[in-house]
C-alpha cells in the first residue's frame, strides 16, 4: 500500500494543460426531457430512443459542452457501470484492492494520451458524479472509464465482446461500392446499454465525425468521418502488460479525427503504444478499400486482402506479423471466432451482391454454418441477442446507419454526414428518413419474447447455482421450454443439479448440452469435464 501511494500520488494530481484554449461556460436550456441544447449544440432523444448530439468547438470546449449537456445521463451511466464492478467483486476489502491496483495500474495513462483529447476529458469531468470521488478524482476517473475495455481484457483476458464486421465493395456490393457493417458485441448489462449514444462532433481541429457509444465517451468503437474514413474495434488476445497505455478507442477516434486516408489511419495507428491486442476495421470510402491494423502491446501487422473484394474481421488476427503468435492461434483453434468469419463469408456468397439492407439482415443472422440451428444467444451466432449496437456504413455516399434497440433488431436509423457537418443542423433534425431499415420481424415474434424471459430467469438460476438456494423442477423445465436449442440451458440445469447432490439428473442434463452446438472448445471441455465428475460420483 505504501509503494502504491507513493507510485500514484503525482498521477492522481495531474491535470492536461487548458490555458491555451478558450472556453464559454455552457449554459443549457431545457425543451423538455428530451431535448436539451447551448447556442448551436444540443442533445436530443429521436423516435427511436436513441439520443443523439451534435458538439462543435475546441477541446475544451467539447468536453465542457458534452458534460453539460448529457450530465444526467452521464451520472447515470457511471452508476450503473460501478454497480456491475461491485456485482463482479463484491467483497468490500476486495474492492479497495482492486481500486488501488488500478490506480497502480493506470498510473502512466495520461503520458499515453494526447493532450487535446486529455482536455476534452478534463471539460467532461468538470460533471461527473460525487459519488464516486472516493475511487479517484473526476479527471482520473473519466480517464480510467475510457480504459475500462482495455483494462478488462487485460487484466483477466475477457472475451466480454465477440464482434463480427465485414467490408464488400466491387463485385461484391451494389453498386460496386463500399459497405461496411458490423455488430458491436460488448456486453455489461442491460442497463448499460439503454441509453445509446450517438454523437456527431465538429472540432475546431481536425475533421468532423460521428460515432456511436454512451453517455461521457469521446472514444470510437464504432464510427465514419465527413472525409469517408470509417473505424470498427475487434478485440483479440492479449498479454498482459505492466501498465495502461493509450486505450484503444482514443486511437480509433484520434484516425477519425486526423485521417483522410488509409496510409494515414495506419501512420496514427503505428505511433500510439497500446496495451491489448485489437483489430482496427478501417475503410475508406475515397480508396473504394478496406484494410485491418492489428496491434498489440509489442506487434504491429496490417492485413491487406489479395485479389479480393470482401475483408471479414472477427476476434483473431489474419496479418503475416501476427502468424506465429501463440495467442493468436490458441484464439482462432479455441473460441468462436473463426466459426464466425466462416459464417459471414457463407452470407457474402448466399446474399450476393450487398445492399444496406442486406447487410442488416446479415448482422441479424442468428443461425450457424449451413443454418445449423444455434439457439438464441450463442456466442457462434454473427448476431449472439446481446450487441450494445449495430452500425453499416456506406462511407463513398456519407451515409451511416445506426440500430435502435434491442441489440441490432430494431430499426437502423440512418444519417447523411455530408448534410449534417455541411450546416448547422436544426436540434432534433438529423435523421434522413428515406433510408430508413425496418425493424426486424422477430422482434414481434413468441421465440423473441421467450428469450427476453429466457434471460430473466437464467439470472435467477445463476443466483441459485452461486448462492445454493432451491428452486423447483418445474421452474427448470419452463427455464430450458424457453430456449430449447441452446446448450447452455442444459449446462446450468446439469450444474445446479451437480451441486445438489442429484447426480442422475445432472448427467442426463450435461449429456443433453453436449448434443447441442457449444460455443467454443474449452466450454465443450468444461461441460465434459462436470460429465465425468458427474459419473464418478454416481
Amino acid at each position: 500500500f505504501i509503494l502504491i501511494s507513493c507510485g500514484i500520488s503525482k498521477s492522481l494530481k495531474h491535470i492536461p494543460e487548458i490555458s491555451s484554449y478558450s472556453l464559454q461556460q455552457p449554459k443549457v436550456e431545457k425543451l423538455n426531457d428530451s431535448v436539451f441544447y447551448f447556442k448551436d449544440n444540443f442533445l436530443a432523444k429521436n423516435s427511436h430512443q436513441i439520443w443523439e448530439m451534435y458538439n462543435a468547438g475546441n477541446a475544451l470546449q467539447l468536453g465542457y459542452n458534452n458534460g453539460a449537456l448529457s450530465q444526467g445521463l452521464m451520472h447515470y451511466q457511471e452508476k450503473v457501470f460501478f454497480d456491475k464492478v461491485k456485482d463482479f467483486v463484491p467483497s468490500k476489502f476486495k474492492q479497495i484492492i482492486l481500486r488501488n491496483t488500478l490506480q497502480w495500474y493506470t498510473r502512466n495513462i495520461h503520458k499515453n494520451i494526447r493532450n487535446d483529447f486529455q482536455t476534452e476529458l478534463y471539460g467532461i469531468s468538470r460533471y461527473s458524479s460525487d459519488e464516486f470521488d472516493f475511487i479517484a478524482p473526476k479527471f482520473q476517473r473519466t480517464l480510467s472509464l475510457h480504459a475500462a475495455h482495455d483494462i478488462g481484457h487485460a487484466l483477466q483476458d475477457l472475451m466480454i465482446v465477440g464482434c463480427s464486421s465485414l467490408a464488400v465493395w466491387d463485385e461484391y456490393s451494389e453498386n460496386g461500392e463500399l459497405l461496411i457493417g458490423r455488430a458491436f458485441d460488448f456486453y455489461a448489462g442491460d442497463d448499460f446499454s439503454k441509453n445509446k449514444m450517438i454523437q456527431f462532433v465538429k472540432p475546431d481541429d481536425g475533421i468532423p465525425f460521428m460515432s456511436v457509444s454512451w453517455p461521457g465517451m469521446i472514444g470510437v468503437a464504432s464510427g465514419m468521418n465527413k472525409n469517408g474514413i470509417t473505424v470498427t474495434i475487434n478485440a483479440g488476445k492479449s498479454k498482459i502488460p505492466l501498465s495502461a497505455k493509450t486505450p484503444i478507442s482514443l486511437v480509433t477516434r484520434e484516425i477519425l479525427q486526423f485521417a483522410s486516408t488509409i496510409d494515414e489511419a495506419i501512420e496514427i495507428a503505428k505511433k500510439r503504444n497500446v496495451f491489448v491486442s485489437e483489430s482496427i476495421l478501417v475503410g475508406s470510402g475515397k480508396e473504394r478499400k478496406a484494410v485491418i491494423i492489428e496491434v498489440s502491446p509489442k506487434n504491429f501487422g496490417v492485413y491487406k486482402v489479395q485479389n479480393s473484394s470482401k475483408l471479414i474481421c472477427t476476434n483473431h488476427f489474419q496479418s503475416v506479423e501476427f502468424k506465429n503468435d501463440k495467442k493468436n492461434q490458441n484464439q482462432i483453434e479455441n473460441s468462436h471466432s473463426e466459426y464466425r468469419y466462416e459464417r459471414l463469408n457463407e452470407l457474402i456468397f448466399q446474399n450476393e451482391k450487398l445492399s444496406f439492407t442486406k447487410m442488416a439482415s446479415v448482422l441479424r443472422n442468428r443461425f450457424g454454418l449451413k443454418e445449423e440451428i444455434l439457439g438464441n444467444g450463442n456466442e457462434k451466432a454473427i448476431n449472439q441477442l446481446l450487441a450494445h449496437h449495430a452500425v453499416i456504413f456506406s462511407p463513398e455516399k456519407g451515409l451511416v446507419w445506426v440500430s435502435a434497440n434491442p441489440y441490432q433488431l430494431g430499426e437502423f436509423v440512418s444519417y447523411d454526414l455530408n448534410k449534417i457537418f455541411s450546416e448547422t443542423p436544426k436540434i432534433g433534425n438529423l435523421e434522413s428518413q428515406e433510408f430508413l431499415i425496418p425493424k426486424d420481424d422477430f422482434i414481434d415474434s413468441p421465440e423473441f419474447k421467450n428469450y427476453e424471459n429466457y434471460r430473466k430467469q437464467d439470472r435467477i438460476l445463476d443466483e441459485a447455482i452461486h448462492s445454493k438456494k432451491d428452486i423447483s423442477e418445474e421452474f427448470i423445465k419452463n427455464y430450458i421450454e424457453l430456449n430449447p436449442e441452446l446448450w447452455i440451458v442444459y449446462y446450468k440445469s446439469g450444474k445446479y443439479f451437480y451441486e445438489k447432490g442429484n447426480y442422475e439428473k445432472a448427467k442426463l442434463y450435461f449429456e443433453k448440452s453436449l448434443s447441442k452446438v457449444i460455443s467454443s472448445i474449452p466450454e465443450k471441455e468444461n461441460v465434459e469435464k462436470y460429465l465425468k465428475k458427474t459419473k464418478r460420483k454416481i
